[in-house]
């Protein structure tokens, strides 16, 4: 009788163990996912490897430090700076979310 009891506590402990141990990962996996998410509304225009994309006309982002994007995006957001819909893209983002996309796809010294 004692053993019926004993399992379901067991098996609960051990779930929970196992949730506890992969919560940092699950964090830290769901923080890349934001970043990349974020970054990867850049592919549309500018294309996957910053390049471009055939015949787009866009401007080549591949060789912009963090810094250099950061100032473009800010400078988009701002109205300093004039474009066909980067000005209207810029400003529909925050600015720690135009930090995130500038540190994920700037060139790293």
């Amino acid at each position: 009788m004692r053993i019926k009891y004993l399992k379901p506590i067991l098996v609960t402990g051990v779930f929970i163990g196992l949730s506890q141990w992969s919560l940092p990962g699950m964090t830290q996996n769901a923080d890349q996912l934001y970043k990349r998410g974020l970054a990867a509304t850049c592919a549309n225009c500018h294309g996957t490897d910053g390049k471009g994309v055939v015949d787009g006309g866009m401007p080549l982002i591949n060789n912009l430090t963090s810094e250099q994007m950061l100032t473009k995006l800010n400078a988009y957001k701002s109205g300093a700076l004039e474009g066909t819909i980067m000005p209207q893209l810029a400003k529909g983002y925050t600015d720690e979310q135009l930090i995130t996309i500038a540190n994920y796809l700037g060139k790293k010294p």
